[in-house]
């Protein structure tokens, strides 16, 4: 029987089917854009059925309500091919018939069995990461992260994996040494170099994780568009903390947005790095027209609730009429008890969209009182602790703007245990602090920007 390249089993009998299976497997780990291969592969032999479970998987992470049916076609000539595959491969089909259904508790618990019985079945790890992700389930990610040890230890994309999930569990040492070990098997990890990002992140260590992206950026050229958007994102989160905006600008309209306009992590990820410009005090110009233009064209799209307030945000910045619709589908979505993921819209999404909403109306009262309300519970929507600062800084603008300044000091100054030095979050601490009748404090905050600012020079 033939394997794949982790020399797990396959039932294929075309030597083409072979390698878009092996491109789709490497180019999910990797993002690389070879991942698609399986598509053509899997319409030109119906008759594999691994090679349509993972076509029809490929759709369902397009992230969208037309997903479903997309991969509707895979699964059914997959399910017709089920005779003779081995059993691992008929889980895959059940796991991927799982996710079309929106039975995601079902999917994670094909994906734990496999994972056990084969632990260098990289693909499925990641399968089960990015939905546990999804859910807020940190230690799951870990979890099923080590199972993949050892037997997969040579693999550098476990590495990764577990370095993401140790980042996510606070565990930071732990995740920077896995992240270094990924990079020490391959240096090209951009997983591994995306948890290292986190951990710099987490750690204040601004300058330093600046340097270190920019140092391996170049090996990001060739993904494909979230992989590489993404590490850039978070490159610019380095910059604004630096205050280097034409920097930001420039990573913003390089790297960021114009990729893939219509795909769900490029629209977000573009659409939060603009809020956090516009906090920070970066001048964002015409941006935000293009991507909320893009993001109108969802109508009420609630697949995910991380990345439907990220939507309505955008929507509502702009002023569009379509942020009405997005709200009333985040409103169904909340009413809609027989999901498995109903208690976080109800008692998490619903909330914040409604302090995104008044946020957009200077309703400060009103977007503190939200957000507060799902802050604490973030985590159960989905993304990770730097995706989720974007609501945190929501809140924070509403506190500054609604004039709470001794309530914006305890926010600021616990955001600065985490960013020291960074520019604006400094500035607006010398406001602040100003506006309390402590201009001592004031002018060491200020002091502190002016610092980093000077050191870019040096």
């Amino acid at each position: 029987m033939k394997t794949d390249l982790y020399g797990l089993p396959v039932t294929c009998q075309n030597p083409s089917t072979c390698t878009a299976i092996n491109d789709f497997i490497h180019g999910f780990l990797s993002y690389q854009p070879k991942a698609t291969n399986i598509l053509g592969a899997a319409d030109a032999d119906p008759d594999c059925a691994l090679a349509n479970a993972y076509a029809a998987l490929l759709w369902m992470f397009l992230e969208a309500p037309l997903a479903p049916e997309k991969a509707a076609p895979y699964i059914a000539r997959a399910n017709a091919a089920r005779g003779g595959i081995t059993a691992r491969e008929g889980d895959i089909i059940d796991a991927a018939t799982a996710w079309t259904k929106g039975d995601v508790p079902r999917l994670l618990e094909i994906c734990d069995h496999i994972t056990t019985e084969h632990p260098r079945d990289m693909a499925i790890l990641k399968l089960a990461q990015y939905h546990l992700f999804n859910q807020g389930d940190a230690t799951g990610m870990l979890r099923m992260a080590l199972k993949a040890l050892p037997e997969a230890a040579d693999i550098a994309y476990s590495h990764g994996m577990i370095a993401f999930g140790y980042e996510q569990c606070h565990l930071i040492s732990r995740a920077e040494q896995a992240a270094r070990h990924a990079m020490a098997l391959q240096h090209d990890e951009a997983w591994a170099h995306h948890a290292i990002a986190h951990v710099m992140l987490t750690e204040g260590r601004v300058a330093e994780g600046a340097a270190f992206m920019e140092s391996v950026a170049s090996t990001w050229d060739g993904l494909n568009s979230f992989m590489r958007s993404h590490n850039w994102w978070h490159l610019a989160l380095f910059y604004i903390s630096l205050g280097r905006h034409d920097d930001v600008r420039r990573a913003y309209d390089t790297h960021v947005w114009g990729l893939a306009k219509d795909y769900s992590q490029d629209q977000v990820g573009a659409a939060s790095l603009l809020a956090r410009m516009e906090f920070a005090g970066v001048e964002v110009g015409d941006r935000w027209a293009d991507v909320a233009g893009h993001i109108a064209a969802r109508g009420g799209d609630t697949v995910n609730p991380f990345l439907s307030l990220q939507y309505l945000y955008a929507l509502a910045r702009t002023g569009r009429p379509e942020a009405s619709t997005m709200m009333q589908a985040i409103t169904r979505r909340s009413n809609d008890s027989t999901a498995h993921d109903h208690i976080a819209w109800r008692d998490v999404a619903l909330p914040a969209a409604k302090g995104i909403m008044a946020h957009a109306c200077a309703d400060w009262s009103t977007a503190i009182t939200q957000m507060a309300r799902a802050l604490p519970r973030m985590a159960e929507c989905g993304g990770s602790h730097a995706q989720r600062d974007l609501f945190e800084q929501i809140h924070l603008d509403a506190l500054v703007k609604d004039g709470r300044a001794s309530s914006a000091q305890q926010v600021l100054e616990m955001r600065r245990t985490y960013d020291p030095d960074g520019v604006p979050l400094n500035l607006l601490l010398g406001d602040v602090y100003e506006k309390t009748g402590l201009p001592a404090l004031a002018e060491e905050a200020r002091g502190r920007a002016k610092s980093t600012l000077s050191s870019l020079h040096n």
